[in-house]
């Protein structure tokens, strides 16, 4: 494929996912926008590329998964980001999600655990000079307390309960979206807030789904 049919092909399938993702009820228009203007080919093995704008999950290295983008565009979608927002990130894998979300809020902080992902996440921002994003290898259970609070997080792996560790690194009126292990082995996607007080949050089961596991140890190897 030359160099013009490989750019025709890819915007083709780019408004082709843009249409398939509003077939399935999505409807915020700069969620939309932003996937839009994501090159997702970019965060994925080139033996895969003529996927990228498929609606499945594909696998990247170190056992790792770049999200499905519906899952993508709900969980970006259910941030209810403004554009004035400072949001957290667990799980900064191939870098996708925090691309997404850099079109969308202010800042994005995003924790990676295994040190070959955060790298060629970090090479992948800077390749889209995208310069509000600040990224750090680290055990995301823990989150960023230094820079906490944030307006909202984001939990790009399955935690075995509501992490209260992160819940506390929100504001009053925050908003977190995990995905949390459900009995029969489901994790369901969940939308936490704070009650008045934040005496307890508040929770809102929104779909099943399949994510990683939430884990702490911090890979330094380069395999």
């Amino acid at each position: 494929m030359n160099g013009q049919n490989n750019k025709d092909w890819l915007f083709a399938a780019r408004a082709g996912l843009i249409m398939t993702l509003r077939g399935m009820g999505m409807r915020d228009t700069s969620t939309l926008a932003a996937i839009e203007k994501t090159p997702r080919e970019a965060f994925i093995p080139s033996a895969l590329h003529q996927h990228a704008y498929d609606n499945v999950s594909l696998p990247i290295s170190h056992g790792q998964t770049i999200s499905q983008p519906f899952i993508v565009a709900l969980m970006t979608a259910s941030l209810e980001l403004t554009g004035r927002e400072r949001v957290l990130e667990i799980g900064t894998g191939s870098g996708y999600q925090a691309s997404v979300l850099s079109h969308l809020c202010r800042r994005v902080y995003t924790i990676e655990r295994i040190r070959p992902l955060l790298v060629e996440a970090e090479r992948r921002f800077k390749m889209l000079k995208l310069m509000n994003i600040t990224s750090r290898l680290g055990d995301g259970q823990f989150g960023w307390p230094e820079a906490a609070p944030f307006d909202r997080v984001i939990v790009t792996c399955g935690a075995s309960e509501i992490p209260l560790h992160l819940l506390a690194q929100i504001k009053d009126d925050g908003i977190m979206i995990v995905p949390v292990d459900s009995p029969g082995g489901h994790q369901k996607l969940k939308k936490v807030t704070w009650n008045e007080d934040r005496s307890a949050p508040v929770v809102k089961d929104m779909i099943d789904v399949r994510f990683v596991p939430l884990l702490s140890d911090v890979v330094e190897d380069k395999d």
